[in-house]
């Protein structure tokens, strides 16, 4: 007899009522979507069909920005233009392949990538995250895995992959749930996916999108990866204790005693690789090398005569330093990549370097098919005005209903989440929403680096309950092995309380921070926004 009356009655594993049905009719319209590439393609052609009919009838607004600004219209209005047109077409044909190629996320990513890909590929970053775990006490070991959750998202996958399965051996090894311990692991690394103490592989992929979505209202602005790492530092704090919070007082006490007839593997069998000595050397040479090189960097901006200073003002904003950000992510995970897979053995050349970065590169097939579609998107959107004018009409609307404060961003971020369950990908989920959101509140006064970081909570939190995230299927291959007749039902309802602490303490602190202690989301970053 099962210690968990729930395991016994297979019926349990699937929540009742209208929880139930909710999540039924989340997978059943995430499957009605296409793929997100397809889906993008659909949009592409939407949006041609539509510009033809909103030229037809007239569609227009009175530009919104100001005199002498660059690309204002002449007379002062902003009218849809048509890709049916003779125009339109000789457009579409002579920049389709400069949309994808001039499409700001796609070289910021994949450089960033060649970085972080010998830094997974010679085993630091594995090492690093089995180090944070095994390493803590049982006091502390829940608070560790959610924090080490959250770290691994400069290289999504690893935590994924190792992190989470890890997770679940780990609690079972110390007599706990290990549900609970992947629920944890899951809870850090997808539903806090944009906190971070590092500036990622993510944080140049949506700073781009929010650019290209920005400059469709002005286009000289400027987004930088950086410009939310202030409070993506602060969210990985709150985060953790909030992930900590939820495993041990909700999910793990829900869950109940673990029994081992339960499983559909032999669990005595399993184990966790333990950090080598080879390892621990290379880990803490590498720790030196980023030391070493954290110096040097500092040199170049923290000094009135740094060289990477902006040289027309001598300082910080908008200097070289800041722009090349992408560089720095690359550097400071190479280098140390490399020595660490040089002193643990996993790396002797620059060949090995080379294999690493290509393994990389290879993985981002998909990446770059989507990036092609998202770039025509975005670029349609743009050059039909349609952005522009939505943004308009949708500011206009907000202020005649008196929702241009900052609880916007609470319904902002509830949008998000909700979109989110049916799109799970955050670069496509943003491609499609900047375009008319970004522009849109700025038009209302907020700036792309506040919207953006808004837009990261609401992605994020909703990750863990939604099917059609790309790594679902495999986090709920992993539970299987601890509860075989567990269902999608079952997960979900584990994750839930996760995405309602995490949406309601998240968004909290994004108000307290931006509004309430008038604190910056990242270096440089502006709260509100002032045309002109």
């Amino acid at each position: 007899m099962s210690q968990n009356p729930a395991a016994d009655n297979p019926q349990n594993d699937q929540p009742k009522g209208w929880f139930s049905k909710f999540l039924a009719t989340v997978e059943w319209l995430g499957n009605l979507l296409p793929h997100p590439i397809t889906l993008f393609a659909l949009f592409c052609l939407f949006i041609v069909l539509f510009s033809g009919v909103a030229e037809f009838f007239g569609l227009s607004v009175a530009d919104p920005r100001p005199e002498g600004s660059p690309k204002r219209e002449l007379d002062g209005i902003i009218e849809v233009k048509s890709l049916m047109s003779a125009d339109g077409m000789r457009w579409i044909v002579q920049s389709l392949v400069t949309n994808f190629t001039g499409f700001t996320p796609l070289g910021t990513v994949l450089v960033a990538l060649l970085g972080v890909s010998v830094a997974e590929h010679s085993g630091m970053l594995s090492a690093l995250m089995r180090s944070l775990v095994i390493g803590a006490s049982k006091r502390m070991v829940t608070v560790m895995i959610v924090f080490a959750g959250v770290v691994s998202n400069t290289a999504s996958e690893l935590g994924y992959v190792v992190l989470i399965p890890m997770a679940a051996l780990i609690f079972h090894s110390l007599g706990r749930h290990p549900l609970a311990g992947l629920a944890a692991a899951f809870a850090g690394v997808s539903a806090g996916y944009s906190a971070n103490l590092l500036i990622g592989t993510v944080d140049p992929l949506l700073s781009g999108i929010t650019q290209e979505a920005a400059q469709m209202l002005d286009p000289t602005y400027l987004v930088g990866a950086e410009v939310n790492w202030f409070f993506m530092i602060a969210s990985t704090f709150l985060i953790v204790i909030m992930g900590a919070f939820v495993t041990e007082k909700i999910v793990e006490p829900r869950l109940g005693a673990y029994n081992a007839d339960e499983a559909s593997i032999e669990l005595g069998k399993q184990s966790v690789d333990e950090v080598t000595a080879a390892e621990k050397r290379g880990l803490r040479m590498a720790g030196l090398s980023f030391l070493v090189l954290g110096a040097v960097l500092a040199l170049t901006i923290v000094p009135e005569w740094g060289v990477l200073r902006n040289p027309d003002t001598g300082g910080v904003k908008n200097s070289p330093f800041l722009k090349g950000i992408v560089v720095y992510i690359f550097i400071t995970f190479a280098i140390p990549g490399f020595v660490f897979g040089k002193i643990a053995g996993t790396m002797k050349n620059d060949r090995d370097v080379i294999d690493a970065m290509s393994k990389g590169m290879s993985s981002m097939g998909m990446y770059i098919v989507l990036v092609f579609f998202a770039a025509q998107f975005v670029a349609f959107f743009k050059w039909t005005n349609l952005g522009t004018v939505m943004a308009v009409k949708g500011a206009a609307a907000l202020q005649m209903m008196g929702l241009d404060g900052p609880m916007i961003f609470v319904f902002f971020i509830m949008v998000c989440g909700m979109v989110n369950l049916s799109l799970g990908s955050a670069s496509a989920q943003w491609a499609v929403t900047a375009p008319i959101f970004v522009p849109m509140l700025m038009l209302i006064g907020y700036a792309p680096e506040t919207i953006q970081a808004a837009y990261r909570i609401g992605d994020s939190v909703t990750n863990v309950i939604t099917p059609m995230m790309s790594y679902f299927g495999l986090i709920l291959a992993v539970a299987t092995q601890y509860k075989k007749n567990l269902g999608i039902g079952t997960l979900i309802a584990t994750m839930l309380p996760y995405s309602i602490i995490f949406f309601v303490g998240w968004t909290s602190l994004f108000y307290l921070w931006v509004f309430v202690f008038g604190l910056p989301v990242g270096p440089g970053a502006a709260t509100y926004y002032t045309p002109g």
